[in-house]
């Protein structure tokens, strides 16, 4: 169930909101004491409750802090820290999960107490940059999401912008400069001590789990794992934006830049190398890089462009057809079979896992054809019925299972195929 934003909570967003969409050029100065608010720490710890996570480096979970009477003393204990000035960010633990295309990301888990102060940061700032982000940026923002980039993609190709750069920005999150993103945060906060706090979660000491916990400082970077490090990308990728849309409004270039967190797509009516080679260059400005060789140059009338997990492709009758990208397939395929090869299940905890992972991975790819989906509902029943094989020790997979419907209607099997519905439109359109 979602979190209701306290009414004083809300308030406070909106009336910074509305200032700095009224005043495009207002730098705000007094931010800091709204931090170590009551109201704003309590629901900055409500929200990294409600998205769950591991401990961080101390080792203390969220049932820890439940059991030990609730989260009141370390609140009481982080207010009177952050307004003496006294609080500093500990240890981030740094560990390592799958890519799809093979690699491995770093991510970062803070302490909870950490995550608290850096979501307290975010409720606060939060407002003041969504005033400024362009209405095609949809990663990491309040009623945005991935779908909506995808349509704002398929729109443009429907109007006739058929090229596309596909930009891929190399190792983003770990190379964004701290001083040009802290002189980029201070276009709007002029409040030193809310800079200084945002600065030490920048420089916090990591210990990765592959050096035996060795500590160092980065020098680069917003760690993924931080509540607040996903706005402070978004932040300085609005320069990328902002900047794009000024040359396109003065006619040096062309298109349509839709952009989600550090992946973009610019989208042109004819070809893009003056486009390509702006956004080479401008990336090097802000001290990042566009990858050579995984930036293309797309005609979606000849050739699927990748995009978020999908494949956008013009087909020949004018149709503008969306399905899963072929790594993306791969990924989905591998564990449907990780979780069919238990065989040591019962069958109710084995559609109960199935489930789990169809009704997440289903909801975010149901814009795929549906003939797509319709396959991937065949491979569920063929690894059932092959997972009922070895449970059994039969010779020949169980196909039995799989006819008249049996699993859906009586084991209650999720399907991947549904109905399709309209995405939700966002209710913070930008302009």
């Amino acid at each position: 169930m979602k979190l209701v934003t306290p009414e004083k909570v809300q308030e406070l967003r909106t009336a910074l909101y509305e200032r700095a969409k009224r005043e495009p050029k207002h730098r705000f100065y007094s931010l800091y004491d709204k931090v170590y608010r009551e109201d704003v720490l309590a629901h900055a710890y409500a929200l990294c409750r409600a998205n769950k996570g591991s401990a961080g480096p101390d080792g203390v979970t969220f049932d820890d802090i439940e059991r030990s009477g609730g989260p009141g003393l370390m609140l009481a204990q982080l207010a009177k820290e952050l307004k003496t000035k006294e609080y500093e960010p500990g240890p981030v633990k740094r560990v390592y999960i799958p890519k799809a295309n093979g690699g491995e990301r770093p991510l970062g888990i803070p302490s909870i107490r950490d995550r608290t102060v850096s979501m307290a940061i975010k409720l606060v700032i939060e407002p003041i940059f969504e005033a400024d982000f362009m209405s095609d940026s949809y990663g990491f923002r309040p009623e945005r999401n991935g779908h909506q980039a995808i349509a704002a993609i398929r729109e443009s190709i429907g109007k006739g912008d058929v090229w596309l750069v596909d930009g891929d920005v190399s190792k983003c999150f770990d190379t964004i400069p701290h001083d040009k993103l802290m002189k980029t945060v201070a276009s709007r906060i002029v409040d030193g001590s809310m800079l200084a706090l945002i600065k030490k979660f920048l420089v916090a000491p990591v210990e990765d789990e592959r050096d035996g916990g060795r500590r160092t400082r980065p020098s680069a970077g917003t760690p993924q794992g931080g509540p607040a490090s996903p706005l402070l990308s978004n932040i300085y990728l609005h320069l990328l934006d902002r900047n794009f849309r000024r040359h396109v409004e003065e006619g040096a270039l062309q298109g349509r830049l839709v952009r989600y967190a550090d992946d973009f797509v610019i989208a042109c009516p004819a070809h893009p190398e003056r486009e390509k080679a702006w956004a080479t260059q401008f990336m090097k400005r802000l001290g990042l890089t566009l990858h050579p060789e995984k930036t293309r140059l797309v005609n979606v009338n000849e050739e699927w462009v990748n995009f978020l997990g999908y494949r956008i492709r013009r087909q020949p009758n004018g149709w503008i057809a969306i399905d899963i990208s072929k790594k993306a397939m791969v990924r989905i395929r591998d564990e449907i079979r990780e979780i069919t090869r238990r065989a040591y299940l019962p069958m109710e905890d084995l559609i109960h896992q199935l489930n789990q992972y169809i009704r997440g991975a289903g909801e975010y790819f149901r814009l795929a054809g549906s003939g797509t989906l319709w396959g991937l509902d065949r491979f569920v029943l063929a690894r059932i019925a092959r997972w009922s094989r070895h449970k059994h020790n039969h010779r020949l997979p169980e196909w039995s299972l799989t006819r008249g419907g049996c699993l859906y209607r009586e084991h209650g099997l999720a399907k991947w195929w549904r109905p399709k519905r309209p995405a939700r439109a966002p209710a913070w359109v930008r302009s």
